[in-house]
């Protein structure tokens, strides 16, 4: 896909409408190669699966755009170029992104008014009695009203009645709902020359897909693995002439300014295919912000239920971080057994990292945090579920202990970490290993992020790892057992082995925490001095 600099057009950060986005000569990354290779064929359905504000609503209003034959909406665009014949078909077009139904009464209610307003806007007669039978009538009356004879359907955000009631106990309702009038579109594929379906998840077969296993999933298909997403060629294609500005704004060169944009918000990965993409909604928020780094696409919001359910059942984080998945985490979940690793996966807190093909098995994945700014909030968030302190609060507490071993004062670092842990309210602390395990992940992993740490070693795994500019941090924490204990595995394992080049002092603590009361109990340290000549 070719892209050509031009000057930096106003950005756009509210509107999803792509009629708006070209008719007010909005910034616009052409995607429109992607929308021609998903409609060249004559009839085709498909599935989509992408996290929350990326660009999913978009795409679907392009669509629409191309069906209704709007071909002056796509004046020098990819699209512009190929082979379509541009041919007008009538568009059943539901949006579920502003369905907060909760409970299948007003989900049932919600549907009949997206229907008549489309068959009011066609000029025919909504008939029929229930949703379902609706929607069926108005596919066949629209297919008979249009010279094409065909029909097609677009639905944003199927999943969001679910979603957003996902802890509530109307929610089998909801989707029993809505199984059957999804299961229409399957019924009905005589008179459909395109369905396109997007959301955050796929809910397994037995559940809401049984009735619509036709779909063509092609949420991990390498060939549409930057549909969605600004790739770094595109942001220093599109974004080539407000660069250096961002630049001098940020005190740094140009390609210092590629390597923190893509640090922060690069990382997504959607395939077996090496295509990384920036999530669009950060990136358009850097540009429209005046060039400041902040976490934006976290601001529109954390489930709080994904949080919980983590906290709930004990989910191992540091294991989901280090241990590769089979192609069923992305697949689906049931609502009878959530599966937190495929939740995050989802709503995308965790991308592909890395891949392992496996003839035998099919491909095996490792996931983690996509980039620094879903990885520092996320966590912060969950550190504020899991110790019941204000996230807002927890990184300036952090950032200060930071400073206390930046300047070598171990002991007062330790201190604070040990009254850190003292001020967990006592209902909140959890009964098993498990749950401090956590903790401490958790409070080094955003430690880390503002200093950059690394904690696996080719004979382990070491709990934390703060690497200061002059000094570097190794701990290890047990559980109600003696930190000489803690200390020795880390000379046992010589897990500084892989610090020796660094060519800094490396500090060795080794510390215990008494389950029991709820403390850092003790610690010890030991320090190798090391030179660049080790």
């Amino acid at each position: 896909m070719e892209h050509y600099a031009e000057e930096m057009k106003d950005i756009n950060i509210s509107t999803f409408n792509f009629p708006g986005v070209i008719e007010n000569d909005f910034f616009y990354v052409d995607k429109t190669e992607y929308v021609w290779k998903l409609i060249r064929p004559g009839t085709g359905e498909y599935f989509l699966s992408r996290p929350r504000r990326f660009g999913k609503s978009l795409l679907v209003s392009t669509l629409k755009a191309v069906f209704r034959g709007r071909r002056d909406l796509f004046r020098g665009l990819a699209i512009d170029k190929m082979d379509y014949d541009w041919k007008e078909y009538p568009v059943i077009h539901l949006d579920f992104g502003a369905c907060m139904a909760e409970t299948s009464i007003r989900l049932t209610s919600y549907l009949f008014n997206e229907l008549n307003n489309i068959s009011r806007d066609y000029g025919i007669a909504l008939r029929g009695s229930e949703c379902a039978e609706q929607f069926a009538n108005l596919i066949k009356d629209l297919s008979n009203a249009f010279p094409t004879g065909k029909v097609v359907i677009l639905v944003d955000e199927y999943d969001k009645p679910i979603l957003s009631n996902i802890t509530n106990e109307n929610v089998h309702e909801i989707l029993r709902a809505l199984k059957g009038f999804y299961g229409v579109i399957k019924k009905n594929e005589e008179y459909i020359r395109f369905a396109f379906i997007t959301g955050v998840s796929k809910f397994s077969r037995v559940s809401l897909f049984s009735d619509l296993n036709n779909l063509k999933d092609i949420s991990l298909a390498p060939e549409f693995a930057g549909m969605l997403g600004f790739t770094e060629a595109e942001i220093r294609s599109y974004c080539a002439d407000e660069i250096p500005a961002a630049a001098k704004a940020n005190g740094c060169s140009e390609e210092e300014l590629m390597r923190l944009l893509l640090r922060w918000y690069d990382g997504y990965r959607f395939s077996q295919a090496e295509t990384h993409v920036c999530n669009p909604v950060s990136i358009n928020n850097f540009f429209d912000n005046h060039y400041l780094f902040s976490n934006y696409w976290y601001d529109t919001g954390t489930p709080s239920f994904l949080l919980e359910l983590a906290r709930k059942t004990h989910f191992d984080f540091e294991l989901a971080l280090s241990q590769p998945v089979s192609e069923q985490t992305f697949a689906a979940y049931d609502l009878n057994d959530l599966n937190p690793m495929g939740l995050l996966w989802q709503t995308g807190y965790l991308t592909i990292k890395e891949v392992f093909p496996n003839p035998m098995t099919g491909n095996l994945y490792l996931l983690g945090f996509p980039d620094q700014e879903v990885k520092q909030t996320f966590n912060a968030s969950l550190l504020a579920k899991y110790s019941g302190i204000r996230d807002y609060m927890l990184s300036g507490m952090l950032y200060q202990m930071l400073l206390k071993l930046r300047d070598g004062h171990l002991e007062e670092f330790m201190r604070s970490l040990q009254s850190f842990f003292a001020s967990i309210p006592y209902d909140l602390r959890g009964g098993d290993e498990r749950y401090y395990q956590t903790i401490f992940f958790v409070t080094f992993l955003l430690m880390g992020c503002m200093v950059e740490a690394e904690s696996r070693t080719s004979d382990g795994r070491i709990d934390a790892v703060i690497a200061m500019d002059s000094h570097i941090y190794l701990f290890e924490f047990k559980l109600d057992q003696p930190a000489p204990k803690a200390l020795q595995q880390i000379e046992d394992k010589q897990y500084y082995l892989k610090y020796l080049s660094a060519g800094k002092p490396i500090t060795m603590i080794g510390a215990s925490f008494d389950q029991d009361k709820g403390r850092l109990a003790e610690w010890v340290s030991w320090e190798q001095i090391t030179s660049s000549d080790n």
